[in-house]
């Protein structure tokens, strides 16, 4: 059975106050309704200042998702690494590991817009270092004993529910943050399909004595969305895909790879590509992926459009890819 992932960022432009918090109880919703009918993860992310109101506090809305679920896992996939105090970050996953029995996985990256450094004057050119001291630090911290931080002694609690940590991975798409993850002897999620590069994590490994895994994007990883007619559903909702493309195109710079990668200017343009896909239900199931991960809200789609695919996904897609 493949992996199976309903992705949130709550993405909305221009939504008021009013719009978004009916978003974010629709995305509840519907991790609940996802939960029940076997969707294996709910994933979001981490994203400040951004004028569409991405989602800026990915725990919270992952607590948020363990008190409305039973079973499903939630991956913060990533959190922005250096804008974070690594004390009180320790203690916000250890209580999420905690409130959930185990089901919080945390992607750690170091981001790639400078703007959201600045908007916690935090020094983008230190951003490695504090990377480096975060991830440590987590560590140290979720064993419970008292060890060493910034020239004092501390001890954080409480420990958390999963022994030894709560899930921890190192993401990225550079050398540096494959040689962070095999120092420290922790799983390493590349940003896109880089078989280059969990080779060279493995040779990092076998060179530290450390033990570590890849959780590595496949060659093809569309975000997908389920209609009964996708050239209708193109017509009138593809723009809501072209605006999270977009978006993530302007704050990308060349040397930034990602999964989700888009060149594409118009509707038709991202159509054609394949990194966003709209597809029937027996088209989805025949795809044959490892994964399937779909975007229900993706770019500020109307919410009960987010339902149709959704319920779709769940009442025919899922049952196929079970055989």
């Amino acid at each position: 059975m493949p992996v199976t992932v309903a992705r949130f960022n709550l993405v909305a432009p221009g939504a008021t106050p009013a719009e978004l918090a009916a978003r974010y109880r629709a995305a509840l919703e519907m991790a609940a309704y996802a939960d029940d009918r076997g969707v294996t993860t709910v994933q979001t992310e981490e994203h400040h200042g951004a004028e569409n109101n991405w989602l800026p506090s990915p725990f919270a809305f992952a607590g948020a998702v363990f008190g409305a679920t039973r079973r499903i896992a939630v991956t913060v996939s990533a959190i922005i690494g250096p804008l974070h105090d690594p004390l009180r970050l320790a203690e916000e996953i250890a209580v999420l590991d905690l409130l959930s029995g185990g089901r919080l996985v945390t992607v750690a990256g170091i981001g790639y817009r400078p703007e959201e450094y600045d908007l916690f004057g935090v020094d983008f050119a230190q951003r490695g270092r504090l990377q480096d001291e975060l991830l440590q630090t987590l560590l140290q911290a979720w064993t419970g004993e008292p060890f060493s931080y910034r020239g004092r002694t501390v001890r954080v609690t409480p420990r958390p529910y999963t022994d030894p940590h709560p899930l921890l991975l190192v993401g990225g798409s550079s050398k540096a943050a494959a040689r962070r993850a095999a120092r420290l002897g922790l799983p390493f999620f590349p940003s896109a399909h880089l078989p280059e590069l969990e080779a060279y994590y493995k040779e990092r490994l076998a060179e530290y004595g450390t033990e570590g895994w890849v959780m590595m994007p496949a060659a093809e990883t569309p975000l997908l969305h389920v209609a009964e007619d996708p050239d209708r559903a193109w017509a009138l909702y593809g723009r809501h895909f072209l605006h999270e493309a977009r978006t993530y195109a302007s704050w990308q710079s060349g040397g930034v790879r990602s999964a989700v990668r888009s060149g594409a200017t118009t509707v038709e343009d991202l159509r054609a590509e394949g990194v966003y896909r709209i597809l029937t239900p027996d088209a989805c199931v025949a795809l044959g992926l490892d994964s399937y991960v779909l975007h229900p809200l993706s770019g500020g789609m109307p919410v009960e459009e987010g339902w149709r695919s959704l319920q779709l996904f769940c009442e025919r897609v899922l049952p196929g890819l079970a055989g």
